[in-house]
């Protein structure tokens, strides 16, 4: 395969995935500003619950980021051997 073709994918993975990231924690953040604006007595749980789901949703954006990092340095090969593929 082109290694010019893998590092353009890589690099449109990367930024797919960080912008997927940062949607995704923008409309969590509304959600729950909403969500505090109707109901200020369930603040507490709403920003626990909030703090949690912005970690997964970081959590997944770092995983891709990292896939398309061992894509860009040419280390597939490595990444589906430590994997068992």
């Amino acid at each position: 395969m082109d290694v010019g073709l893998v590092g353009l994918g890589a690099g449109l993975g990367a930024g797919l995935a960080l912008v997927g990231g940062g949607f995704g924690i923008g409309r969590l953040a509304a959600a729950a500003m909403e969500g505090i604006a109707r109901q200020p007595e369930a603040a507490g749980d709403i920003k626990g619950g909030m703090i949690i789901t912005a970690a997964f949703i970081e959590g997944v954006t770092f995983f891709g980021i990292a896939v398309c990092l061992l894509l860009a340095l040419g280390l597939g090969d490595l990444a589906t051997t430590l994997a068992g593929s």
